[in-house]
């Protein structure tokens, strides 16, 4: 009999910022298991750090740091010419501010996730994605790293001895080598429920995702990235949720250590 399956079911949080509200952080809480809150780079501030990391814990949710680049009027998802020092620097100071607040609350973080363009950086320039890794190794080495399944970011934790996370996509589409679909592209988004609901489904038990251009590619499955920032975004949450446990998926996020 094979195992029963297990994934972890995230959602990017903790995106407003001052008198700007984003997302549907509170309501969507209860159909995930770990929550990426931003660190103040591309979106949040300290107040809204407080009061998602207050909420996640309220909900028994793990809680990551969100780092990205420095960029809030393209909320962290326009490429910036940064270097991998540049990248060590940023994510050491955004993962050490959530910390804080974490710690202060009276709870700890369990993961890192990069954001945006970052993120996206990194999947595939190995020297990005090796800083970012030794940031997380030298800060907080129990953390688990989030990154693109099968990615160089994925690869540089793992070489480190970071207890990785493949992350795949709900409402994206891919490429034949695995990377997301650019976000400037009319076909990035997948906008039906049901058809991002299918391929979360065959993603997780398969191990496979269809690429835009026609043919089956594998991938792994450990966490499934949801956004909270979209006008159906709780209903999607609820009904995703509901269709993994329908499917005989356990939602749970991975185990990691507190810090003493």
């Amino acid at each position: 009999m094979l195992p029963p399956l297990t994934v972890d079911l995230n959602c990017d949080m903790g995106e407003s910022f001052g008198a700007w509200n984003m997302g549907q952080d509170e309501a969507i809480l209860p159909f995930v298991t770990s929550a990426n809150i931003a660190c103040g780079f591309h979106a949040g501030d300290p107040a809204v750090m407080k009061r998602t990391v207050r909420a996640a814990l309220r909900h028994g949710v793990a809680i990551g740091a969100h780092p990205g680049l420095p960029d809030l009027a393209g909320f962290g998802r326009r490429n910036l010419d940064i270097s991998a020092e540049e990248a060590f620097d940023m994510t050491v100071y955004q993962l050490g501010a959530l910390a804080a607040v974490a710690r202060a609350e009276g709870g700890h973080l369990h993961h890192l996730k990069p954001h945006g363009a970052l993120y996206n950086m990194a999947a595939t320039n190995a020297a990005l994605a090796e800083a970012i890794a030794e940031a997380v190794y030298r800060v907080q080495p129990e953390l688990t790293l989030y990154g693109l399944a099968g990615s160089a970011l994925t690869k540089a934790g793992e070489k480190l001895g970071l207890r990785t996370a493949h992350e795949v996509f709900a409402d994206r589409t891919y490429q034949a080598d695995g990377t997301l679909t650019p976000r400037r592209q009319p076909d990035a988004l997948i906008a039906d429920a049901d058809t991002a609901i299918a391929q979360v489904l065959r993603m997780v038990q398969a191990g496979l995702v269809r690429a835009q251009q026609g043919h089956d590619v594998a991938i792994r499955a450990d966490t499934v990235c949801i956004h909270g920032d979209g006008a159906h975004a709780l209903e999607f949450a609820q009904r995703l949720s509901a269709a993994l446990r329908d499917a005989g998926v356990t939602l749970q996020a991975g185990q990691t250590a507190p810090t003493a």
